[in-house]
């Protein structure tokens, strides 16, 4: 399945979960529903950003952009992390109002389970798409994914918080759970957060990639050819290689440049979405350039 296709279908699911979580709450008068169903409005607004960024990110490489736009998946989960942090914001707001004012609940069954309801909902969907984040490379797809598994445990929480409250008569735990429900999607958001901006610093490539690019490398790697310099990066769902070539200097310009050429089909065919970029040298020359030291 697409990753447009899964997150036009996080839209629908969020705007579902939402009317049955809110439904929830009115019924129930629980401030932890509520907190529920804060966050999945929250799910809405990211599910929709992350939706419009990787659609910029599949743009075709152009003059301005000549790597690709597939870095605008980063500020999609940056979004999403900061989504997140005001949702939590508003959950302790409307928490420690409620402690000033503890009510008893009522509706708890009907509440708990169109809450449990829209958790499979949730559920369902977070799998699916954690799988094909992995598959596309997606990291929009990603943090959408382990935001629903936030979701998912939140709702478990507020769940067994709530039938708590009614086990036991104690109105003040339902604030509690409330505050408890913020921290823990706090936490979610920093990771999401984080994340964005480790990928924005131009990291290596995963170590299963690497390991796949020295396996191929090592198929044409012979006595008189051997591979140097390599340096990678990686940019949303692209993967970008640089590496020296060296080759006889007897050896012709067209006999050189037929097996890099093959060498570069082979890494493309290896790892989907790579742009390898190989510069041919004679056996007996060293580039200078990576010699340069970085100054403080």
């Amino acid at each position: 399945m697409k990753v447009t296709t899964l997150l036009r279908l996080s839209v629908a699911v969020a705007a579902i979960t939402i009317v049955m979580k809110t439904a929830a709450w009115w019924i129930t008068g629980s401030v932890g529903l509520l907190s529920d169903a804060l966050e999945s409005f929250v799910n809405l607004a990211s599910a929709l950003f992350a939706l419009a960024m990787v659609t910029i990110a599949a743009r075709p490489a152009d003059q301005d952009h000549p790597f690709g736009h597939t870095k605008a998946e980063y500020f999609s989960s940056a979004f999403e992390g900061l989504m997140i942090a005001a949702a939590a914001i508003a959950i302790v707001w409307s928490a420690l109002q409620r402690f000033t004012n503890l009510k008893p609940l009522e509706g708890v069954g009907i509440g708990l389970g169109l809450t449990v309801a829209s958790s499979v909902l949730n559920g369902l969907l977070a799998h699916r798409m954690m799988a094909a984040s992995r598959q596309h490379r997606s990291i929009a797809l990603e943090a959408d994914a382990r935001h629903l598994y936030t979701d998912v445990w939140t709702s478990a929480g507020v769940v067994v918080g709530v039938a708590l409250v009614q086990l036991t008569g104690w109105l003040w735990l339902d604030p509690v759970v409330a505050i408890c429900v913020a921290a823990n999607i706090i936490r979610e958001g920093a990771r999401v957060v984080w994340g964005s901006v480790d990928g924005l610093m131009d990291k290596a490539v995963e170590p299963e990639v690497q390991a796949s690019i020295d396996r191929t490398l090592a198929r044409f790697a012979e006595s008189s050819v051997r591979f140097d310099d390599m340096v990678t990066r990686r940019a949303g769902s692209r993967r970008f290689l640089d590496v020296h070539m060296h080759v006889p200097a007897s050896w012709t310009l067209g006999r050189a440049a037929a097996l890099r050429g093959e060498v570069e089909q082979a890494l493309m065919d290896e790892v989907a979405g790579l742009r390898a970029s190989i510069q041919l040298l004679p056996s007996n020359v060293e580039p200078q350039f990576n010699a340069v030291q970085a100054t403080p």
